[in-house]
């Protein structure tokens, strides 16, 4: 099961294209300017099950990405990790969340661990209001990376995505 804040059927601005954007609830972070506070408190929203999640995003015949945003999506890393599995050979996935790559990379959590392997894309990072800007592409602040994981996992370290349809850059 899923602690679930709400979805997005048709998003446009969390990733490239049309996306399911799928909002966990709880979130330790607090991070101040958040855009989603009401997604902080752990015992709000309603619980999901994974599969009826997976069975909502295949309902949607434009999506062609999944984004697990927050809330804090690895707070929930064992739900999120068997969504992420179900939807795998069909969606591009990606999540945001409130810790550093390095941070996740290095927990000892086998789920966290799991959500990252299923995953494509990790935009890492705390907001900072400080650091704010409108014309980041997928990204509140200047802090936030896009990362490219299965190379950074291949890599171990961090690898920011180059790709232009994330980054809004050509190379």
């Amino acid at each position: 099961m899923i602690r679930l804040a709400g979805i997005a059927d048709d998003s446009i601005v969390d990733g490239p294209g049309i996306r399911v954007t799928i909002f966990g609830q709880g979130c330790p972070h607090h991070c101040p300017g958040c855009q989603n506070p009401e997604t902080w408190p752990f015992e709000g929203g309603s619980e999901v099950e994974e599969e009826a999640l997976a069975e909502r995003v295949r309902q949607n015949p434009l999506a062609r990405g999944v984004t697990f945003s927050g809330g804090e999506p690895f707070a929930q890393a064992a739900g999120f990790a068997k969504l992420a599995a179900l939807l795998r050979e069909d969606y591009e996935l990606a999540a945001y969340t409130g810790y550093t790559f390095e941070q996740l990379f290095a927990m000892e959590d086998p789920d966290v661990q799991k959500l990252l392997g299923l995953l494509d894309i990790l935009v890492d990072g705390r907001f900072v209001e400080a650091e704010r800007s409108l014309s980041l592409r997928f990204r509140g602040s200047r802090n936030q990376r896009i990362i490219d994981l299965p190379r950074s996992l291949a890599a171990g370290r961090a690898v920011e995505c180059t790709a232009e349809r994330w980054t809004g850059e050509t190379t």
